[in-house]
């Protein structure tokens, strides 16, 4: 899948790095993977960082996670270099059913999801595909941001919705993810949005009727969002405060 965000895929991938080194840190998470899937995969280089991976002790081995790339392309040259990383053309908007029952421990997916047309339907599938307990990472730029006291509006070809942390959070929860126990990081003058999240017990619930006050009853909403929900009937973005991978917290204020 081609960015228009970033002019090649070295970019784009160093853009990855910030989250990857940052989920690289955590040994025992590290070494507790065995399956990852990464959707939109393109060039396939944040695959490959995956299926690279090895401990960070001295005597260091391979952590030998198995990793798929799926994307459009009819095929992806890089997964012929490395035993455990294989390719599989899809459209991640559609049913999984292509991978037979197969479950990843990890979904990983950069500068793509902003280009999905159903994102309920497409999260939906997504949480079939997970092992009990999976994390997803998400990293995708909000077309409405305030860069230097300057409001920008974007809009690109094949981006059909306007993505905030707010509304993030909100799909995240109503298809089934905990965002009681996940990251999230928005930076001042940054557009791009980042959330880590968990699989929970709780499957996708159904949007024409579920509430923020029935995702803060089933603990599926970080603590300052069901705090402005039990204020306010509803979730105000200036109220948030999100941990990150780093262990710090961070306000969403004027963003």
């Amino acid at each position: 899948m081609n960015s228009v965000y970033f002019s090649n895929p070295d970019q784009s991938h160093q853009h990855s790095l910030r989250t990857l080194n940052a989920l690289y840190e955590y040994d025992d998470f590290m070494m507790s993977i065995r399956t990852l899937i990464d959707m939109g995969c393109g060039s396939g280089q944040d695959l490959e960082w995956w299926a690279t991976r090895t401990t960070r002790d001295e005597d260091s081995r391979p952590l030998n996670i198995k990793c798929t790339g799926t994307d459009l392309a009819s095929e992806l040259t890089l997964a012929h270099r490395y035993r455990n990383m294989q390719y599989q053309p899809w459209d991640f908007e559609t049913s999984p059913t292509v991978f037979n029952k197969k479950k990843f421990d990890i979904v990983w997916c950069h500068d793509a999801f902003q280009y999905v047309i159903n994102p309920f339907t497409t999260l939906s599938n997504w949480y079939d595909l997970m092992a009990p307990g999976g994390m997803m990472v998400l990293i995708l730029p909000q077309n409405t941001n305030v860069e230097f006291n300057v409001q920008l509006f974007d809009q690109h070809d094949y981006v059909y919705h306007n993505w905030t942390m707010v509304s993030l959070i909100h799909i995240l929860a109503l298809s089934g993810f905990d965002c009681k126990g996940g990251f999230f990081l928005k930076e001042p003058n940054d557009p791009w949005l980042h959330a880590v999240v968990y699989k929970s017990q709780i499957k996708p619930l159904d949007p024409r009727t579920t509430r923020w006050y029935d995702l803060a009853d089933k603990d599926l909403l970080p603590v300052t969002a069901v705090d402005s929900i039990q204020r306010h009937g509803y979730l105000r973005q200036q109220d948030l405060v999100l941990p990150w991978l780093d262990r710090s917290l961070r306000t969403l204020v004027n963003q």
